[in-house]
């Protein structure tokens, strides 16, 4: 009966990690500030501007998406399929457009990876972020970390499940169906993969990254301009819409630090829109 401690050992793993999975949960879903006007802190979703929305929706990485596409949709940036940004007009519009430049440095040229992760951790996105956290649109970096933490946990349990499971179909035969171990070790499998949707489904219904009223914007925002604007659309759901594939190439493509070589926008050619 050796398999009954594998058992026990795999309820124990799944009940605390279920159980800290829950406690963040609950957490996240009254960590951001409740909007004074009880709804989305003033915000209207034609209020939100395009910065804003990717924020809530996608996170630092969406705004710098964005943003390249943006400065690529008015012509100020090329962006190759080879993977690579090319300065055009080099005045920037507001903070994000000069951390991109900024990231493009002196030679106005740099992989598409390297400019959004630059612009991802600029201090334009923090301002932002703490701009929608006060307001309440947007899940404080705790709450965030400690439900990601919580599906780690989670899936960790769910994998130990798996390999006790495993280990007891391999231990000696003492009298037990094989059949009836696996009906016992699905149990807390099940359970795992229960508290794993239902933190989908719950904590993040439309983001990671806004809070309850934040979602609520994004929503109505979808609703009401998510088909009408590209740019709305990349703000909301990400670059997979884009219906230009060489736009979609030069935001996939990983250079792997390759430099420049002649040629690399004009041969390959450059994305020309949205």
């Amino acid at each position: 009966m050796f398999w009954v401690l594998l058992l026990l050992t795999a309820w124990a793993a799944v009940l605390a990690s279920c159980a800290l999975l829950l406690r963040a949960a609950a957490v996240a879903s009254v960590a951001a500030p409740a909007p004074p006007d009880g709804g989305a802190g003033g915000y209207r979703p034609d209020a939100l501007n395009l910065y804003e929305a990717a924020y809530l929706a996608g996170g630092p990485r969406r705004v710098a998406e964005l943003t390249l596409l943006s400065m690529q949709r008015g012509r100020r940036l090329l962006l190759a399929r080879t993977g690579w940004a090319t300065v055009v007009d080099p005045v920037a519009r507001d903070p994000h457009e000069r951390s991109v430049l900024g990231a493009l440095g002196p030679d106005g040229q740099a992989p598409v990876d390297a400019v959004r992760s630059a612009a991802a951790r600029d201090e334009a996105v923090r301002v932002l972020a703490d701009r929608l956290d006060a307001a309440g649109l947007a899940l404080p970096v705790s709450a965030r970390r400690a439900v990601a933490g919580g599906v780690r946990a989670v899936r960790r349990a769910a994998a130990l499940v798996a390999a006790t499971a495993v280990a007891a179909l391999c231990l000696p035969a003492d009298g037990t169906g094989r059949a009836v171990v696996l009906c016992w070790f699905s149990m807390p499998l099940l359970l795992a993969l229960g508290c794993l949707a239902i933190a989908r489904f719950e904590t993040y219904p439309y983001s990671a990254w806004a809070s309850p009223a934040g979602q609520r914007l994004l929503v109505a925002l979808d609703r009401e301009q998510g088909e009408g604007d590209p740019l709305t659309a990349v703000a909301l759901r990400g670059v997979r819409v884009l219906a230009d594939p060489a736009l979609r190439a030069a935001l996939a493509r990983a250079t792997g630090g390759r430099g420049p070589t002649p040629g690399d926008g004009p041969v390959q050619g450059p994305a020309q829109g949205i």
